[in-house]
């Protein structure tokens, strides 16, 4: 088994320890991060840092990259206190991923990449039309983080999704709307379940979800 240390990582090749490091976590989240200026002008940006930090209240974060350059997600969230996150399926994933291309902030990427915007119950950031799963937050808490990045803590205010995709016991078929994941910076992957299992409980063992 290869062993990899810090001072391996400095020698690598940029892109290399780039790749490498992204790829640690295994599996994310992809997810379109919504926003819009002052002025309405909109953002979209695609994210695999999406965090769930509570469920009473339901509280979600982001981590951003270090602010030492313009960060237009950043700059507008912090501008309105409120963004979107919109789950990336299959048939647009394309799309999604040309949103992390470095657009003037005169730009918008729904425009620049075939996503279309949406404005729900009166909500000062932009949804995801082609996303079936839309979830609007509110700015709560912004923690910085030792190697420069930033976790956003924001409060969920509003949940879209079709009924089909919300099952009975609260979970969400995410392989029903063909939600993907990503691996690293630039691969992607589709969702499917390959097991359920009920709450863990000592000395039963894992037991099936009934």
């Amino acid at each position: 088994m290869r062993h990899i240390t810090p001072a391996d990582l400095q020698r690598f090749e940029k892109v290399f320890r780039l790749n490498l490091v992204n790829s640690l976590p295994g599996y994310k989240p992809a997810n379109l991060i919504g926003t819009a200026d002052g002025s309405g002008a909109t953002n979209l940006a695609i994210f695999s840092s999406v965090l769930h930090l509570g469920s009473a209240p339901a509280v979600l974060g982001i981590v951003t990259r270090p602010t030492t350059v313009p960060r237009h997600t950043y700059q507008n969230l912090k501008a309105t206190g409120c963004f979107t996150i919109n789950h990336v399926h299959a048939g647009f994933v394309a799309q999604a991923h040309y949103t992390s291309a470095d657009f003037p902030d005169t730009e918008s990427e729904f425009v620049a990449c075939g996503l279309t915007p949406v404005w729900r119950d009166d909500f000062p950031a932009p949804y995801v039309a082609e996303s079936q799963i839309s979830i609007g937050l509110r700015l709560q808490e912004e923690l910085p983080i030792h190697n420069g990045t930033v976790l956003l803590v924001g409060s969920v205010e509003h949940i879209y999704l079709p009924d089909t995709v919300l099952l009975a016991d609260g979970t969400l078929d995410l392989a029903a709307v063909e939600d993907v994941s990503v691996s690293g910076l630039d691969t992607y992957f589709r969702a499917q379940p390959v097991g359920a299992f009920a709450y863990a409980r000592p000395g039963q063992g894992p037991q099936p979800k009934q």
